[in-house]
């Protein structure tokens, strides 16, 4: 196994590799990661770079469509008319590679993905290379979000044999499935430094031919030396790390790696880590008052504050005069319910990185949101009275946000030129500064910047909206239907919560088979606000009970409706049949059945921009264990953290959702119960006190005095608990015991913040 002796210099926009290990690799956005990179000991391979894009002329484009037709998956129709002879991961493919005795060509994307795109129209609609991918190989397409085990096995590979991964992912396999060469972009042709795809193609369909003994030996040594590599388990560990240790291990690593200027952590691009921002606030909370409590809390507002200023927020969208970090909340809420909602509740997966900027343009990266010095200025060319120079309202707004002639784009973040002088609308300045540089009043400014921002709302309904992907998957919408229920808790806002219900009703009603008891992984918007499913289904990896579970367990909370809560114990109960390794602990990420053919059965061991399904299991298992008092579920929640003790031990930066499961394990668990009438006002004032502060380590528990209601029937103890002076009543109970009766949120908040 070898790499190239030398291998090309680095160019401009290439991603770096990270501090922290791998951090952001699990998802990307549309600065995709873009190395290239090879294993093998005879087929001398390039590392690849951004080229520059070469259009296809659109009567080079084959009218009849390949077999990705059929499919539903908005990647795979966005090549159903590629020149290349494409198949879906599926057995047909397999038995052709055997049967042929060919290598299978395997590139994975997903439908919004800039790089994605430009691979496609350079490589994938060129008719000569389509050629050889369809005569030489059994070419595949993945769409990463319907087949994230796929996905992780093969990134495991490229991760493992390159010091980089991202999307496109295209990797040679054996008719048997086993990878032996793997890269992301490849330009189409050679460059001075990086060989182009059609010329990577030749050179492994000649050693195919010259030296296959050669390169399936090596694949199987790579394949046994992965999974050696990859196995997680408890051994001979009888109990978890400490807490402690792991929580100051991984708090170090994060502060090493913070960027004070910019917020977040390492180097750029950076994608938003909700699991880190729930560490350091956790880590505050028990560390509150230390000097690295503080720096915690500092460095997590700090981080949330650059990214709700900066170019990932939507401005334009998002207009609100409410409490700065609400506000955040509500407008990224405000704009899923907008862009990226089905009418009967689900969620679907994103919108795209590019879009025309003009109707029937060719689409370039962030044409829908970047706005001209000139566009402002003719939007809002109205004076703005009572300032201490000449201002109009289009000067004031370009001002406040960052808006230049040439562009407030940097060259490295464009390395096409497409983006010169436009500008993404970035805070540069408070509106305390932006008033005092013009002489205005703090009110005022806000006004007229709003009032503007509305105006370029208004005018950007005109342009062509991005691409959406109408795919929904089971798993992020779990995650949407927790944000909406938490928000919706902590803020008193019942309309969010009405969202986290209806999308909870979306996914029973449309992503769940009643008679198997299982999640479907995906479903499709239809016309006329249908619903569709890929025939046959495909069905629900790990992540997608475990994120489902958990915004079932929100929800409860936030709507006090034990259905809900009844539903996660079933789909828990369905989680541990399906993943659970009984013999070395933790969750597999998919069921040996669906994931049969594949050469590794992975545990997914990294926290990233989505937290491991087996960190959010963890904490499932300790929520479920305090709804019910299970001792099964404690039990595999303690093999669970046995299991990946080396890793967090290791690295516990990877890890940090499973370092603050660990934390709560080895903490005591806050179950909190209000005894009263759900709609009454004095139990509403109890919850909402509950809700309004930061305890991450407890279970909400709603008792209305029915001894036969499902969580009496699991906790016999509430039916003892009873109400004071038939008033709504708090107990705190930890350890098999309970607080004296609260009635008063005043003293029930005092109690909490001990």
């Amino acid at each position: 196994m070898s790499h190239l002796p030398s291998p090309p210099q680095k160019h401009k926009g290439e991603h770096k590799g990270h501090g922290l290990p791998r951090g952001s690799e699990r998802g990307s956005s549309s600065r995709d990661k873009d190395r290239s990179v090879t294993v093998s000991s005879t087929v001398p391979m390039p590392v690849g770079g951004k080229g520059s894009r070469t259009s296809c002329s659109p009567s080079t484009l084959q009218k009849v469509p390949n077999r990705l037709i059929n499919e539903k998956s908005p990647y795979l129709l966005q090549h159903a008319y590629n020149p290349v002879d494409w198949y879906p991961w599926g057995q047909e493919a397999f038995d052709k590679a055997r049967k042929e005795n060919k290598p299978i060509f395997l590139s994975v994307g997903y439908s919004t993905c800039h790089w994605c795109h430009m691979m496609e129209e350079e490589s994938f609609q060129n008719e000569e290379i389509g050629r050889l991918l369809s005569e030489d190989f059994v070419s595949v397409k993945v769409d990463r979000e319907e087949r994230p085990d796929v996905d992780k096995v093969y990134m495991t590979f490229v991760q493992a044999t390159s010091s980089g991964g991202g999307w496109p992912m295209n990797v040679w396999l054996t008719p048997n499935l086993q990878p032996f060469v793997g890269g992301t972009y490849f330009p189409p042709e050679d460059g001075l430094t990086r060989v182009g795809f059609r010329t990577v193609l030749l050179r492994i369909r000649e050693q195919w031919k010259q030296n296959k003994t050669t390169l399936l030996e090596n694949s199987q040594r790579v394949t046994t030396a992965l999974l050696a590599r990859s196995e997680i388990s408890m051994g001979d560990r009888q109990v978890p790390p400490s807490a402690a240790t792991m929580n100051s291990r991984c708090f170090q690593q994060l502060d090493e790696g913070y960027d004070e200027e910019y917020g977040g952590f390492a180097e750029a691009p950076k994608f938003p880590t909700p699991v880190i921002l729930n560490f350091l606030f956790s880590y505050w909370l028990s560390h509150r008052l230390t000097q690295d409590g503080s720096r915690a809390q500092q460095m997590a507002l700090h981080t949330l504050k650059m990214m709700a200023n900066g170019g990932i927020r939507d401005h334009v969208g998002q207009i609100s005069g409410d409490e700065f970090y609400s506000d955040v909340a509500k407008g990224i809420l405000q704009y899923v319910a907008r862009n990226l909602s089905h009418r009967s509740g689900g969620f679907y997966s994103a919108e795209d990185a590019d879009s025309p900027p003009e109707r029937g343009m060719r689409p370039k990266e962030g044409a829908f949101y970047v706005w001209t010095v000139k566009e402002v200025q003719q939007l809002l060319p109205e004076p703005v009275l009572g300032a201490t120079e000449p201002l109009t309202s289009g000067q004031l707004l370009m001002k406040h946000y960052g808006l230049t002639e040439a562009g407030n784009i940097s060259p490295s973040q464009d390395p096409k030129g497409e983006l010169q002088g436009q500008n993404v609308l970035t805070v540069r300045y408070s509106l305390e500064l932006t008033a005092a540089r013009f002489g205005l009043d703090v009110d005022a400014v806000r006004t007229l910047l709003n009032t503007g921002l509305e105006k370029l709302f208004q005018a950007r309904k005109h342009r062509p909206k991005p691409h959406l992907d109408s795919k929904m998957l089971a798993a992020w919408n779990g995650l949407m239907v927790s944000g909406y229920a938490v928000t919706g808790a902590v803020l008193g806002l019942e309309r969010l919560i009405t969202c986290a219900i209806n999308g909870a009703k979306f996914l029973k009603r449309h992503m769940f088979d009643v008679a198997r008891g299982r999640l479907m992984r995906t479903c499709y918007a239809g016309p006329g606000g249908t619903v569709e499913h890929s025939n046959p289904p495909c069905w629900g990896f790990l992540e997608d009970y475990a994120f489902v579970v958990r915004g079932l367990l929100d929800l409860y909370e936030a709507s006090q409706e034990s259905s809900w809560l009844e539903w996660a114990l079933r789909l828990q109960d369905t989680q541990d049949r399906l993943f659970w390794d009984t013999r070395g602990g933790g969750y597999f990420c998919s069921e040996a059945e669906l994931g049969a053919g594949l050469p590794l059965r992975l545990k997914d061991d990294q926290d990233g921009a989505e937290p491991s399904a087996n960190s959010v299991s963890a904490h499932n298992l300790l929520r479920l264990h305090g709804f019910t008092g299970h001792k099964d579920w404690m039990d595999k929640c303690v093999c669970l953290l046995t299991a990946f003790s080396e890793r967090m031990r290791r690295v516990p930066v990877a890890l940090p959702e499973m370092v603050r499961a660990l934390s709560a394990h080895q903490q005591t668990l806050k179950q909190i119960v209000i005894c009263g009438d759900p709609q009454a006002k004095d139990t509403k004032a109890l919850l909402q006190c509950v809700h309004s502060i930061y305890i991450p380590n407890k279970v909400l528990i709603l008792a209305n005095g029915d001894p036969s209601s499902f969580l009496s029937r699991q906790l016999p103890f509430l039916s003892t608990l009873r109400r004071l002076e038939d008033r709504a009543t708090a107990y705190v109970c930890e350890n098999q015991a309970c607080s004296m009766p609260i009635t008063e949120p005043n003293e029930l908040r005092k109690l909490l913040h001990q």
